[in-house]
């Protein structure tokens, strides 16, 4: 389990074991594959390089069995540890023993490199030795207690998935030395604030593995302390006093991580502001602040609050304004979109509604997707709409997925949470509602279920989706026929769903219309052995368009199927249009549009795509070199084009061979001829 909620006592719902769900075959069968196979060993590499990224020569100095000084980036620890969950979940679900055995050499380096006080942060500890002035928590940037977070996530997965304490042990030492921190903290009055806060989770899943209820009591203190920050920052979400905060804001990861872990806090506690946050800047987000994609954080660089530049602080990697959403310099850091997960299931299991699994369904298989590469082995750290042939600016990432990002928290942490999604596949309901199997992503798999009522079995999942709309449920091995219910997510684009309901010789269709889209639909099972649901989502091409206050994407509209949101490369243009987007629009045709397109698989390095072929207008206009220009009559004709999924793109080019300096185009947002 990521979060075990079972003894939780606000929880409205309970993950299923790690061990219970398994991929059989499709879409997220070949996503862990591909994650197993190649992004686990790609990263176990980077970590282990000295050339690369320095991580574990880090741990070897700091253990005192290597010489030398710190290298790499100050949160590396926390990226390992990142990784770490990844290979955990490699090895248990492939039974790879090998693989245990080096995750068991990884925890002994990291338990000799630990000082004797429970401290654990590399940069400082060969600070110390070395006598080069670095001390500990002189300067927030340096990411320790962000460190130590996802240490005790990791520490609490290992100990679920493997039964050992080693790292458990380690994890419960530095949680303690940091106890005693904040004492001193709570004493003197001199708080500092923690960036990126994964410690909040990291503390309440460490009470949960451990039952100490301190380390409840440490994450509760750790929050009532940022309240106390002098000279707070909106970049990090203490400016303004946590339990007064409504509007979301500054940096998105930071954000995500903190709602998510106050979400943790209330699932245990009950406390009602906890939750009053964490909804209220929620519907913020998804009201004014989130992407088409499910991307989140739209500014490189910015200042909050906006619009009085008499009091302001510059904020990065962060949430603006509202409605502040830029394509072509749209930053979704990553990172960003796997908080955005880890806090949207946090909400779901306070308050089991399909709307959450929406969410986290639009954020994994688009913009999480999007970045990492079809065969699992480069990464984007930013997550842009649209690229542009050439940018008369400087960003500063690489518009193209690479192997290795200076800034590497984004990799492993988006293969651990791909490496984890069978966590998100099915919950259960918890009090009266204990008898109910929640689906959430949908995939073909196996998942082994008991229910407080005594029914046992194998559920087994039937699916091509997301390609395909059609998801199948029949039992095995079933041991009693007592009664329980199956709630079927329909998502919330998906008015006109058809549920069959197949009951020994017995069959009912269902028709689910406006009022069950974005809602679950729950199927009372009483004769499991002989029971077969279909549920069949529409599969139909929409036409997505933005609220009018969206200034970038005025005029405009997207493609949508299913859940994926579609885009064009230069390489779905074959022959048509000179290469270039510029000029083409979508043909509205008066609600007839979206049916010009129709569903066509193409091969991308390797993996079936389920791409769209249909028709756009393409307007020649003639060479602009001003910025502004007399409108000029344009030709116009009819072109016929393809796009693919926004998770496939950049899979199919590098640089333009003709100019190292240029890049293929991509475009979600397209003008309409209405």
């Amino acid at each position: 389990m990521l979060t075990d909620t079972r003894k939780s006592p606000c929880a409205k719902a309970v993950p299923l074991g790690s061990r219970d769900v398994t991929w059989t075959e499709g879409f997220w069968k070949e996503v862990e594959d591909t994650v197993f196979q190649n992004t686990v060993p790609t990263l176990q590499e980077m970590f282990d390089r000295a050339d690369v990224s320095h991580v574990v020569e880090n741990f070897r100095i700091a253990a005192g069995e290597e010489t030398g000084a710190f290298a790499g980036t100050v949160f590396g620890d926390g990226d390992f540890y990142k990784w770490m969950e990844s290979c955990m979940y490699d090895a248990v679900k492939t039974g790879n023993q090998d693989l245990l055995e080096q995750l068991d050499s990884y925890i002994d380096l990291i338990g000799r490199a630990q000082q004797p006080d429970g401290y654990l942060s590399t940069k400082q500890i060969i600070g110390e030795k070395t006598h080069n002035g670095t001390r500990r928590m002189g300067d927030i940037n340096d990411f320790e207690v962000y460190n130590f977070g996802h240490l005790f996530t990791a520490a609490a997965l290992y100990y679920r998935l493997t039964g050992k304490d080693s790292l458990l042990a380690i994890a419960s030492r530095t949680a303690d030395y940091l106890g005693r921190l904040y004492e001193e903290a709570e004493r003197t009055g001199n708080v500092q604030t923690a960036v990126c806060p994964s410690h909040y989770m990291g503390l309440v899943e460490l009470y949960r593995a451990t039952g100490e209820k301190k380390y409840l009591e440490l994450a509760r203190q750790a929050v009532r302390l940022r309240d106390r920050v002098a000279h707070g920052l909106d970049d990090n979400q203490d400016r303004i006093p946590l339990r007064q905060q409504r509007k979301i804001m500054g940096h998105a990861v930071r954000a995500n991580y903190l709602y998510a872990g106050i979400m943790d806090l209330y699932l245990e506690t009950g406390d009602p502001d906890y939750r009053t946050v964490a909804e209220s800047t929620f519907s913020d987000l998804l009201r004014h602040k989130i992407y088409l994609t499910g991307g989140c954080g739209a500014l490189y660089n910015g200042a909050s609050p906006y619009g009085n530049f008499f009091d302001h602080q510059l904020i990065h990697q962060a949430y603006g304004y509202a409605y502040q959403l830029p394509n072509v310099t749209a930053y979704n850091e990553t990172c960003a979109g796997v908080g955005l997960v880890m806090w949207a299931y946090r909400m779901f299991l306070a308050d089991p509604k399909a709307m959450y699994f929406d969410v986290i369904e639009r954020v994994v298989l688009n913009n999480n997707l999007a970045a990492i590469s079809l065969d699992g082995r480069k990464f984007f750290y930013e997550n842009m709409l649209e690229r542009k042939e050439k940018l008369e600016y400087k960003l500063v990432w690489d518009l193209h997925r690479t192997a290795y990002i200076t800034s590497y928290c984004c990799p492993p942490n988006l293969a651990r949470s791909l490496a984890e999604a069978t966590e998100y596949a099915y919950a259960l309901g918890k009090g009266e509602t204990g008898n109910r199997i929640y689906t959430g992503l949908y995939g073909a798999s196996r998942a082994q279920i008991s229910l407080p009522s005594g029914a046992a079995f194998v559920l087994v999942q039937e699916t091509k989706y997301p390609a395909e709309g059609t998801i199948s449920f029949r039992f095995e091995e079933v041991k009693t026929d007592a009664p329980f219910e199956l709630a079927l997510r329909i998502p919330v684009w998906a008015a006109g769903a058809v549920l069959e309901i197949q009951e020994g010789e017995n069959r009912r269709v269902q028709k689910l219309g406006e009022k069950q889209a974005g809602t679950y639909e729950v199927v009372t099972i009483s004769h499991p052995a002989k029971t077969k649901i279909t549920l069949t989502l529409p599969m139909r091409v929409r036409f997505t368009v933005a609220d009018p206050m969206v200034e970038e994407d005025g005029g405009k509209a997207a493609v949508e199927r299913g859940p994926l949101v579609y885009c064009m490369e230069k390489a779905d243009l074959g022959d048509s249009c000179d290469g270039s987007l510029e000029g083409l629009m979508l043909l509205f045709d008066n609600g007839a549009g979206p049916s010009r397109y129709t569903k066509k698989d193409i091969t991308i390095l390797g993996k079936t795509v389920p791409a769209l072929e249909g028709s756009m207008l393409w307007v020649r206009r003639p060479l602009q070199e001003a910025l502004y220009a007399e409108m000029k009559p344009c030709i116009r004709e009819e072109v016929p084009v393809q796009l693919i999924p926004y998770y496939a793109w950049d899979n199919r080019s590098s640089r333009e061979d003709e100019d190292p300096d240029a890049d293929a185009p991509m475009k979600i947002w397209f003008p309409v001829v209405w």
